[in-house]
């Protein structure tokens, strides 16, 4: 089988440019602050950077003299962690890359697949489009990691994605659907995309979406009723996402509009981007899985269980390229991954289904 030749990463990198035109790269100084912040000592970091000690001081000395503000504290007792403003530094920068992240695998994709035009060979390439979401950047990772499951990725929402694969643009389609009593008005707003007759279902997880909030929840948020409070700012999810139409739903059936929850008109294209803006002070309250909570360091609060399914077209079943990313989800690798990720459910990971079995005889195929 072809393989790639290249695989285009790309990343996001800062800087600041002072009044005399001096650029200030941050790249250093903050891949040094988040080690120092990981492990807790400088030594720690330096090992973990691959840098000397005094490099590494070099690097904070210097940062310190240009934005005239300590990064680090030490003490013999506690090592050395970030300083108030070096922890909204490094914040700044999680939010960056939490909310570029999405675009930059896409537009990588879209690299590989102008790469790949300048040979002669064929490959295979199943190409996807889903919403963003843990499980789908691990089976993109492992996909591409191995020369054997080349995928082309790109973020859509939920709608967006079915569209897609209704006409013929993309090869599976990643949607989540809740459980329970707010699985049907999100099935109703897919309905016109979800045909039985052509459409099967890959089930990929199952996972917890909540509301994320500082550590010790100092706000007492407990429920969406919550999000109207006027001392709570709330971050959301972007414009047609379906995480962003569950949390609408919620305060309909509560009688509250949505307008007047402060920051309900926000807009995040990721679970961490939410979560990097709760951790960082600029939000009380955001919306997301368990997953980007807890890898924050945040409080998270259930409001809904979600199964997460690619939809493929019934063609698709009996390729090779299907069956290698079966291989895939099913293998141990992906499966202890998935399984890894708090708040996910992978019982049912790999398994494929017909509309009806996954959510009853309304989707009977039409004959």
């Amino acid at each position: 089988m072809a393989v790639y030749r290249f695989k285009p990463r790309l990343h996001s990198e800062w800087v600041l440019e002072k009044q005399s035109g001096e650029i200030l790269p941050m790249g250093d100084v903050l891949r040094l602050l988040a080690a120092v912040d990981e492990h807790g000592h400088i030594s720690g970091a330096c090992q973990a950077r691959g840098v000397s000690y005094r490099h590494a001081w070099g690097i904070l000395r210097k940062a310190e003299a240009e934005f005239q503000a300590p990064l680090i504290e030490t003490s013999r007792r506690r090592g050395s962690r970030l300083t108030s403003f070096a922890q909204h530094l490094l914040w700044a920068n999680r939010r960056i890359d939490a909310r570029l992240a999405p675009t930059f695998e896409s537009l990588a994709s879209e690299l590989q697949e102008e790469l790949q035009r300048l040979y002669s060979e064929e490959m295979s390439v199943l190409r996807l489009h889903a919403s963003h979401g843990f499980a789908v950047e691990g089976l993109m990772r492992l996909a591409n990691g191995q020369d054997m499951l080349p995928l082309e990725l790109r973020y859509r929402t939920g709608i967006e994605a079915l569209a897609s694969l209704d006409r013929g643009e993309c090869d599976l389609a990643g949607f989540q659907v809740p459980v329970a009593e707010y699985e049907k008005p999100i099935l109703q707003r897919y309905m016109r995309w979800l045909d039985p007759d052509r459409m099967l279902l890959l089930h990929l997880a199952e996972r917890n979406t909540g509301l994320f909030v500082q550590p010790g929840n100092p706000k007492r948020i407990l429920s969406a009723s919550d999000l109207v409070r006027p001392d709570v700012r709330f971050v959301n999810r972007q414009l047609g996402s379906s995480t962003r139409f569950l949390i609408h739903l919620m305060l309909e059936r509560l009688g509250i509009d949505p307008k007047d929850v402060i920051g309900f008109d926000s807009g995040e294209f990721t679970h961490m981007a939410i979560a990097a803006h709760i951790a960082s002070g600029m939000a009380d309250v955001g919306i997301g899985v368990e997953t980007a909570a807890w890898r924050c360091g945040l409080e998270f609060v259930p409001l809904a269980r979600e199964r997460y399914f690619f939809g493929i077209n019934k063609e698709l079943v009996g390729t090779q390229s299907l069956q290698r990313l079966l291989d895939l989800m099913n293998g141990d690798a992906y499966q202890a991954y998935v399984r890894d990720l708090v708040g996910y459910d992978c019982s049912l990971l790999g398994q494929v289904q017909t509309l009806e079995q996954a959510f009853g005889p309304e989707f009977a195929c039409r004959r």
